[in-house]
């Protein structure tokens, strides 16, 4: 099956987010998205069942949420997407069972796509022009990574990724640690805002030569990342001021935390994109919402002549938009369907594409 703008409904449900978004070609007609986010708030963090049974609860009214706003009924769509992984894995089943149940009720082919490479997909949307080969960058709360894209069906390589805790679960750790509850980045983000990101230095995993090497003799952890040592400094510097009796400087703590991760993400980033030759950069994840690693991001690409796209923030954040997105390209690309034996892959690779 090929179509040039194919309309093609995704589902997403890797996390807490249950969304169902609607596509033709590139043209996004539907993104509903709800979050049970505020569930997980007293836990400090994301409980499995807690979400798959939210999913249980919103898929079918999300889906007529979607298909109402885009003025469509099912036997409109061409195709049907959904993340097959990484994510939770009880979540990511209720997502795939409910793809699989309404493909098979309505004769439409499914495709069972990757979540990391659907945050790059989606910016293809609105007009969007990338180029036949581009780098990404995935900022979110289980995900740090580079990639090169040589085409969003087939060719996606991984140049580096976190070796343990990803950007956004050092914000989320840090904000436990500062007091500023949960989800940590908008909260960090928000305090940031009025400390000083000068006033501690922390640690920029894995930036010593021993670890990046050089141009011609690379280190094994040139494009990788770390932020579990960083948690630790932050972790003693509280111990420190509460230890003597003083106030936590909450705010500068925070400033200073923040500029360490976007430092080193940056750059490491703009190095990779540098020594690829690649002159456009799409920063994708929830943690693109991050307001200074927008700043630090755009001036450093601009220093180096690297466009930047960065998608709007509510196609940041896990939806079924990016979904739709990306498996309208691999209908327009002639890719075949996953059919309806494929299972979920938890820890599924960001060079796996689709199942087959």
């Amino acid at each position: 099956m090929r179509f040039n703008e194919p309309v093609v409904l995704g589902i997403e449900s890797s996390c807490d987010e249950t969304g169902v978004g609607i596509v033709r070609g590139n043209k996004l007609l539907a993104n509903a998205v709800s979050s049970s986010m505020d569930e997980h708030v007293r836990f400090g963090g994301v409980i499995p069942e807690i979400a798959a049974r939210a999913h249980l609860e919103a898929f079918v009214p999300t889906l007529q949420s979607a298909l109402d706003t885009a003025e469509l009924a099912l036997d409109d769509i061409d195709a049907i997407a959904v993340t097959s992984g990484p994510g939770l894995a009880g979540a990511l089943m209720v997502g795939v069972s409910a793809a699989k149940a309404l493909a098979l009720a309505t004769g439409k082919p499914l495709y069972g796509i990757n979540h990391l490479v659907a945050h790059v997909g989606v910016g293809v949307l609105e007009g969007t022009v990338l180029p036949p080969t581009f780098g990404a960058l995935l900022v979110s709360g289980g995900h740090t990574e580079i990639l090169k894209v040589t085409s969003l069906t087939n060719d996606v390589q991984l140049l580096g990724s976190t070796i343990d805790d990803a950007a956004g679960e050092a914000y989320d750790k840090t904000a436990r640690l500062l007091g500023l509850g949960y989800p940590g980045g908008p909260a960090i983000d928000k305090a940031a805002k009025d400390g000083d990101r000068k006033a501690f230095r922390f640690p920029r995993g894995l930036s010593l030569p021993k670890f990046v090497g050089s141009a011609g003799n690379p280190g094994k952890h040139r494009n990788n990342f770390s932020f579990s040592g960083l948690k630790t400094a932050v972790a003693r510097c509280v111990e420190h001021f509460e230890a003597n009796g003083e106030e936590v400087p909450v705010a500068d703590i925070a400033a200073s935390f923040q500029e360490a991760v976007v430092d080193v993400i940056t750059s490491k980033a703009v190095r990779a994109m540098q020594e690829q030759g690649l002159k456009t950069l799409l920063l994708g994840g929830g943690v693109a919402a991050n307001t200074r690693l927008r700043e630090l991001l755009a001036a450093r690409c601009t220093s180096a002549g690297i466009e930047l796209v960065v998608p709007p923030f509510s196609l940041c954040t896990d939806n079924g938009g990016m979904v739709a997105a990306l498996g309208a390209q691999l209908v327009a690309d002639g890719v075949a369907p996953s059919g309806l034996d494929f299972a979920t892959d938890s820890s599924q690779p960001v060079t796996q594409i689709t199942l087959r």
